[in-house]
């Protein structure tokens, strides 16, 4: 079934968690592309900020104030949407929190508020937008590597990334059963430079304390807003950013008794001992909301593996210059040598 897809200029996108990190970055490249953009997150100030920005720069963006877990607010911020700017294209799932603690550390109240934004926030904005995008549009959601690869140390985290690719998986099957013209596309981040770590609720790793961080290597967040806006454009059952990320996926998946034996030194990468931790705790507070980037890591600005797949003609025509140019360049190395040979 063919799902009819604007491109970028003539859409109108939703984007949640659009206050800071990967929500914030996407909103200003999709508004840079041309595209009107409502930014939805529970912190008033770092949106009206981000709007703000977005207009000086020429771009058109309002916002509305709502926690992805209360479905009624999501719902009215939808509603706000097509009040302003006539109707919703594409629908971005990208509001997320994180705990960093053993599973058997897990206070269960940051466990059922972890998924009640992780899972149930997707849930909500999925049964939200699916009315408006009836006549054909996207319905993406940044989920994590974290769907298909399990991880100590945030393994709450994963385990809400796990039930979102089901969830979403599932939906798919159901509205391709529907014949609904809606594009469902699952965006699986490796580590992102984002402030994500920083506000996690950080209770450390039994006895190793100190300051969270992103898994290494690190991606900068504007390779997500890509892939983002390429699937707001092009239906994709799933795109993931960063090669490393891949990479560690399918050896995971492929040989999970490895996992278990690095996993000592996967916790050594994601505590950091050197620096204290900080008392951010986004679960229930938002207040430090409104920064694109942690500010302490090295990232990333490019991916062969991304590109690769969100430009697979241009990556080819590529690969196949430089393997034209690696055969003449022996048959002149083959020529010169028979000329050296014979004369």
């Amino acid at each position: 079934m063919r799902i009819p897809l604007k491109p970028l200029r003539d859409q109108v996108i939703v984007i949640t968690g659009a206050s800071s990190g990967i929500g914030l970055v996407t909103a200003k490249r999709a508004a840079a592309a041309g595209a009107k953009v409502m930014l939805v997150a529970r912190n008033r100030e770092a949106l009206a900020h981000a709007v703000d920005e977005i207009k000086e720069a020429g771009g058109a963006a309002a916002f509305a104030v709502a926690d992805v877990a209360d479905r009624a607010a999501l719902e009215g911020a939808a509603a706000e949407t097509v009040e302003r700017f006539g109707r919703i294209d594409s629908w971005v799932n990208n509001a997320g929190v994180a705990i960093y603690a053993k599973l058997v550390d897990t206070p269960a109240d940051e466990h059922e508020r972890l998924f009640e934004t992780n899972y149930f926030g997707v849930v909500n904005g999925c049964l939200t937008a699916i009315p408006y995008l009836r006549s054909g549009g996207a319905l993406i959601t940044v989920a994590s590597i974290g769907a298909d690869l399990p991880s100590p140390v945030i393994g709450a985290y994963d385990a809400s990334k796990h039930a979102v690719r089901a969830y979403l998986e599932t939906l798919r099957l159901e509205l391709r059963a529907d014949g609904a013209p809606i594009a469902i596309t699952i965006v699986k981040p490796s580590g992102i430079d984002t402030p994500i770590a920083q506000h996690a609720a950080n209770h450390g790793y039994g006895a190793r304390q100190g300051e969270a961080r992103v898994p290494p290597p690190v991606y900068a967040p504007e390779l997500v807003a890509e892939a983002i806006c390429h699937a707001a454009e092009h239906p994709r059952r799933d795109i993931t950013v960063g090669g490393v990320g891949r990479l560690n996926v399918l050896v995971g998946t492929h040989f999970p008794r490895l996992l278990e034996l690095v996993t000592p030194s996967l916790v050594s990468l994601v505590i950091d001992r050197s620096r204290p931790k900080t008392g951010a705790n986004s679960l229930f507070d938002s207040s430090d909301a409104g920064r694109e980037r942690s500010g302490v890591e090295t990232a990333r600005s490019y991916s062969l593996y991304t590109s690769a797949v969100l430009h697979p003609a241009a990556t080819g025509a590529v690969l196949l210059g430089v393997l034209a140019g690696a055969a003449g360049l022996l048959a002149r190395r083959a020529g010169i040598a028979r000329r050296l040979a014979t004369g």
